[in-house]
C-alpha cells in the first residue's frame, strides 16, 4: 500500500476550501438567516398585535351592537311616552282626561287642578316637566276607588299617585270623599 502524501499545492486547496466554507456559513448565517428570524420574529410580533386589534374590534362591534338596539328601544319609548302627551298646554287637556277616566270606572263628579310645576333639575330631563295635580273625588265607594287608582297608574305610565287623603262622609258613611295628589311628567311644549 502506497501512502499518498498531499502535495503543498493540494494542503493549500484544502485550507482555502475550509477557510472558504466557514466564509460562507459565517456569511450565510449573518447575512441570510440572521434577517430572516428577525424578520419572522417582528411579523410573529405583528400578527399577535394585529390579532389582539381585531379581538378588541370584534368586542367592541359587539359591545357598538348592543348599544344600538338599546338606543332603537329607548328611542321607541321615548316617543311612545310623548305620544302619551296631547299637544297643547297640559292643564286643556288633563283635567278633562281625569274626569272621562274616572267616569268611566263609575266614579262621578272627579275634578283636577294643578297645585304646581317644575322644571327638572337633571340634563337628561331639560325637555320635560313635573306637574303636580290635586284630584278631588267628592264621593266614593272604597273597592270602586282602590281599583281606579291602580287602573290610573297602571294606564297612565308617566303618572304616580304621591298622596291620598280620604275622608268618610258623615251623610252617606257607605261613601268617602278623596283627594289624590299625582305627580306627572310632561313633555315641554
Amino acid at each position: 500500500m502506497s501512502q499518498a502524501r498531499l502535495s503543498k499545492d493540494q494542503i493549500q486547496k484544502v485550507a482555502l476550501t475550509g477557510v472558504g466554507f466557514v466564509i460562507l456559513l459565517y456569511v450565510y448565517f449573518s447575512f441570510f438567516l440572521g434577517p430572516l428570524n428577525r424578520s419572522r420574529n417582528s411579523m410573529l410580533a405583528s400578527i399577535t398585535d394585529k390579532q389582539a386589534k381585531l379581538n378588541s374590534s370584534q368586542e367592541n362591534l359587539t359591545k357598538t351592537a348592543k348599544l344600538e338596539l338599546q338606543a332603537k328601544t329607548a328611542t321607541a319609548k321615548f316617543s311612545a311616552l310623548k305620544d302619551l302627551s296631547p299637544e297643547g298646554a297640559p292643564i286643556a287637556w288633563f283635567p278633562p282626561r281625569i274626569k272621562l277616566f274616572f267616569a268611566n270606572q263609575q266614579i262621578d263628579k272627579a275634578t283636577a287642578r294643578l297645585e304646581n310645576n317644575s322644571a327638572f333639575k337633571q340634563v337628561e330631563l331639560a325637555n320635560w316637566m313635573k306637574y303636580v295635580w290635586l284630584i278631588d273625588v267628592p264621593q266614593a265607594d272604597y273597592a270602586r276607588l282602590g281599583k281606579a287608582i291602580a287602573e290610573l297608574e297602571n294606564t297612565e305610565p308617566l303618572l304616580a299617585v304621591t298622596k291620598l287623603s280620604i275622608k268618610a262622609t258623615t251623610d252617606q258613611p257607605e261613601f268617602q270623599q278623596v283627594v289624590l295628589s299625582a305627580t306627572t311628567v310632561i313633555p315641554k311644549q
